[in-house]
């Protein structure tokens, strides 16, 4: 703890001295007019380049990396109303995206851009990176809805150095929220559609209030059920947001923002290809509570929660503040079976055997809790066919601050600031016995003799203590200061060198640890000082270019870290240098961009999940290297077209074998209408082989899907109904189910555990806006 201490006085110190820089260049700031962040101003305003309006993803001429924009108008006539984030990114260059269940009716399995995979890439949320601290993966049903959303941005690249977040290498994918508007309107919707889907909410709208000196207020409330796709997995969803905009005199404003979220699921670990060629590749859970894949055994129960307060002021001679303080909360109780679909109907050959021992102590597996003699441990009994199964918590909170200082001159400007979070995480893992009561724990009641017991599967399992596979409360640190210089040498040209100093402790209690199944207590820092410059150079008002070299850095995966690891290798944080260069066109009727990327990895952990858990391996140094480009042209009469493309390599150094997860190809194609209130589009999705596992194993071929949408708006009319919308959109139109990923692998056997790709879905909206 004192070294902690220490490291976090010096870590300040030096946020401090870079602060103190920046103000010294400078006398002291007089008050002016404010403008607002981006985490205010986020409206959907209509764009007047026709090309740039159509466009599903577009790069800015001011980009200083790989950058696709998709914005609200898109978000609105294009996703389900149950889609999420990973929906909205699919079409996007280089990203792949599974959702099993139906858009947004599970979370996203494998999202991945370029080849990285969640937890190596950032999400952010008006400007707030955010995910699970222990493996920085990120749940994409269980904070927002589409609903809420104002646009999503697409970095593919690490930033400048005033980018925050754990994983900037990979990218950032950024959604910002909608903002209040500026009149009063009442908004119900309702959707309908595929596996027996319904959605049902309402926004509401106050308008400025000038008798508050123009505060808005934005509310949302949303609710969701679903049978899903997958046989068995269905999901009940309410959100509820809250987001008020307060100007505070001429200088100021305030904006606060609040999101709960709570979601109920059935929820599988996928299927094997015997189960998908004997069931259908809808196969997920099963209705036999004799089954560790009863749908009975395998749910989630999670709720949510996510907060903060921006203000922003831009006062005088070139200066600019913004400060937010936020905190956001993940409360998780999911259960399963022990070897869900690795055992199927009752012969043991086809998975993990039912069989269940309970007793006051550890037992020995085989010995003391042998299904052949009947024995279920020290004063316990053994119950042959009862469903062995788990019970899982995963509870945290983070509470965090952003602060950022920007001081204007003459040639460009002075960038400073700190990110700070503190994350406390607790984590269990407990054997249960599902025939007696999956709710009640490690600790149930043997109904012969009323005593508590615990509970073990009946041969021994996974490395336990009485029971319980892991136990362990974490706190995680993180703290970002950084500086950086935007300089303006020449006219249309931009400079932007920088530095920022990432710093990651984690301290951990663990009675009984993730790995070794041992107590273990551990404090280890990891930091790194993360160079940068980029350049951007507008050689025409519509054509820019621009380049990138930054270093990136990550903290190693908790679910692979184990403190007791001899080779401390094996547990080095993953280090990249990104090298980027790229092009940005915007004619009136054509939009267009295209990048070249280089990146050089060392020590890449990738993690397959075997019975659900995570097993995870160095991959040591790795080669990203690709091509990228997008381009959306107006046709005229409403109708414009898309493409975008993408050759990507992610390759190991030693062995030249591509690394899992990592399209070879990926492409977009479309064609989009809007004029007089209808809009239509067709999009299709290719996505190119790649490998599922490590050692080029696992092959899958390419796929390829098509989405449809059609909506019309009824506007000034005179009508009552004014303000109508009506959309009709239908996913995977080809009806294409084939496999598209692998899920892990089965406890018993190690049979490999496959997701496939949902099967055609329609779905119908309706909003009805009042003012």
């Amino acid at each position: 703890m004192a070294r902690v201490k220490q490291d976090v006085r010096q870590i300040l110190k030096t946020a401090l001295y870079l602060g103190a820089c920046a103000t010294a260049l400078v006398s002291a700031p007089a008050l002016a007019q404010t403008s607002p962040v981006e985490t205010i101003t986020v409206t959907g305003s209509r764009v007047t380049n026709p090309a740039l309006a159509a466009a599903p993803t577009s790069t800015p001429l001011d980009a200083i990396q790989p950058t696709s924009l998709i914005s609200q108008d898109f978000i609105n006539r294009n996703l389900p109303q149950t889609g999420n984030y990973d929906e909205a990114i699919k079409y996007s260059p280089s990203v792949f995206d599974t959702a099993p269940n139906g858009p947004g009716l599970a979370e996203s399995q494998n999202i991945t851009i370029r080849g990285f995979q969640d937890g190596q890439f950032n999400v952010t949320y008006d400007g707030i990176p955010w995910g699970d601290a222990n493996d920085f993966t990120h749940h994409t049903t269980s904070f927002f809805v589409s609903h809420d959303f104002g646009a999503i941005s697409i970095d593919r690249g690490p930033g400048t150095a005033a980018t925050i977040g754990e994983a900037n290498f990979g990218g950032t994918v950024s959604i910002l929220s909608k903002a209040p508007t500026d009149a009063f309107n009442v908004t119900p919707y309702i959707s309908y559609g595929s596996f027996n889907t319904l959605v049902y909410g309402a926004e509401f709208n106050t308008g400025a209030i000038g008798a508050t000196g123009g505060t808005r207020v934005l509310l949302n409330a949303e609710g969701l059920s679903s049978d899903g796709y997958l046989t068995n997995e269905k999901q009940a969803r309410q959100n509820l947001f809250l987001k008020i905009v307060q100007p505070l005199g001429n200088h100021t404003t305030l904006a606060i923002a609040a999101s709960l979220n709570h979601v109920h699921q059935n929820i599988s670990i996928g299927a094997t290809a015997q189960q998908i060629a004997q069931f259908g590749p809808n196969f997920g859970l099963s209705k036999d509570p004799a089954n560790q894949n009863y749908y009975g055994y395998n749910y989630d129960r999670i709720t949510t929660d996510f907060e903060y307060a921006d203000l922003a002021s831009q006062f005088g001679d070139g200066w600019s503040l913004d400060m937010k303080a936020y905190t956001y909360a993940y409360y998780h109780r999911g259960f399963n079976g022990f070897d869900p679909n690795g055992f199927i109907g009752t012969n043991p050959n086809s998975g993990f055997p039912n069989g269940t021992c309970v007793g006051t102590g550890p037992g020995t597996p085989g010995t003391d809790c042998d299904p052949a003699s009947g024995t279920g441990g020290t004063g316990g009994t053994y119950y042959p066919n009862d469903v062995p199964g788990q019970k899982l918590q995963m509870d945290y909170r983070s509470v965090g601050t952003i602060f950022r200082l920007t001081k204007e001159f003459a040639f460009g400007d002075i960038k400073t600031g700190l990110w700070y979070d503190h994350q406390f995480n607790a984590r269990s893992l407990y054997e249960v016995d599902m025939t007696m009561g999956p709710e009640n724990g490690v600790r149930n009641i043997d109904p012969n003799t009323g005593a508590q017991y615990n509970v073990s599967n009946g041969l021994g399992g996974y490395i336990t203590l009485n029971g319980i596979d892991r136990l362990l409360t974490q706190n995680l640190t993180t703290l970002q200061p950084y500086l950086q210089l935007d300089w303006q040498p020449l006219d249309g040209l931009t400079v932007s060198p920088g530095l920022r100093y990432s710093y990651f402790n984690r301290s951990v209690n663990a009675p009984v640890n993730v790995k070794t199944g041992n107590p273990q207590v551990y404090d280890n820092t990891f930091d790194s000082v993360l160079p940068s410059i980029s350049a951007n150079y507008l050689i025409q008002p519509n054509w820019a270019v621009y380049g990138q070299i930054a270093k990136g850095f990550l903290a190693p995966n908790e679910n692979y870290f184990d403190h007791n690891t001899p080779n401390k290798t094996d547990y080095a944080p993953d280090t990249t240098w990104n090298y980027q260069i790229g092009t940005s066109l915007h004619l009136p009727n054509l939009v267009a961009a295209a990048d070249a990327y280089y990146i050089d990895f060392s020590n890449l952990i990738t993690c397959t999940n075997v019975g659900g858990q995570p097993k995870c391996i160095n991959n040591g140094g790795v080669t990203y290297e690709g091509l990228e480009a997008e381009a959306t042209y107006f046709l005229g009469y409403g109708f414009s077209v898309y493409a975008n493309g993408s050759l990507n390599s992610a390759k190991d150094k030693q062995t030249h074998q591509w690394i899992s997860n990592a399209p070879e190809t990926t492409g977009a194609l479309g064609v989009i209408y809007n004029q007089n209130g209808i809009y239509g589009s067709l999009l299709g999705k290719w996505v190119g082989s790649r490998y599922g596992d490590s050692g080029q194993t696992q092959g899958l071929s390419p796929v390829f899907t098509v989405d449809g949408s059609l909506g019309y708006n009824v506007e000034n009319t005179g009508s009552p109904l004014d303000g109508t919308s009506l959309k009709l959109q239908v996913q995977n139109l080809t009806d294409v189910t084939k496999i598209v990923n692998l899920a892990g692998y089965t406890v018993q056997n190690g049979d490999p555990l496959y997701w496939t790709q949902p099967g055609r879905s329609v779905f119908f909206s309706v909003s009805k806006k009042f003012w």
